[in-house]
């Protein structure tokens, strides 16, 4: 049924209801009464079926009682990462940043976590799992070095995404390698102060 439809059933209700008023001055507050209980369960049904209608063509809609958990509910508290092999540095920190702006926890389980996957580690709602295995190594493109001016742009932005002490070694250790990974387990992440899940 069209929105356009619930409001025509609206006003007929409300209508009904003020012609009988107008037409039994005796009977008018009983009447009216009648009316506005009876359009206010046509607009609270109509509500819910406008609000689910809406949501689900994925529409805008005005705030209405329960909407906002509904939304809310849609998007998960808790983002697994498992067996992520890395990807761009650049997309990953934006990823980071949308998963910190909605106060999201992360936790890092499966066999492995390299390159930009370990940039969820600066997250304050991360935890890992301690066998996990953590893979390191500095900037490239695709594999190939970097200037040194653009290298050291790219360690401090990954390092940017640690805690300490791990931010501290990478920039003397963990970005020495390009074509291979330094492993550190996820229990010596731990005992880094790093949180277990």
């Amino acid at each position: 049924m069209k929105i356009e439809h619930f409001g025509r059933v609206l006003r007929a209700h409300a209508g009904a209801g003020l012609a009988r008023a107008s037409a039994s001055a005796s009977a008018s507050a009983s009447i009216w009464a009648s009316a506005k209980t009876a359009a206010n369960f046509v607009a609270n049904t109509i509500g819910v079926r406008v609000a689910t209608a809406a949501i689900a063509a994925g529409l805008a809609l005005a705030p209405m009682p329960g909407l906002a958990q509904l939304a809310g509910a849609a998007r998960p508290h808790v983002i697994v990462i498992s067996n992520d092999r890395g990807g761009l540095v650049r997309a990953r920190a934006a990823e980071i940043d949308r998963i910190a702006a909605a106060h999201q926890r992360v936790e890092i389980r499966g066999r492995v976590c390299l390159s930009s996957c370990t940039m969820y580690l600066g997250l304050a709602d991360t935890c890992i799992s301690p066998a996990t295995s953590f893979g390191f190594h500095g900037p490239s493109f695709y594999g190939a070095k970097l200037s040194v001016r653009d290298f050291e742009y790219w360690s401090r932005v990954i390092a940017s995404h640690y805690p300490e002490p791990l931010r501290a070694w990478y920039m003397r250790t963990g970005r020495t390698r390009i074509s291979s990974y330094f492993r550190v387990s996820g229990r010596e992440l731990i005992r880094m102060g790093i949180r277990q899940c």
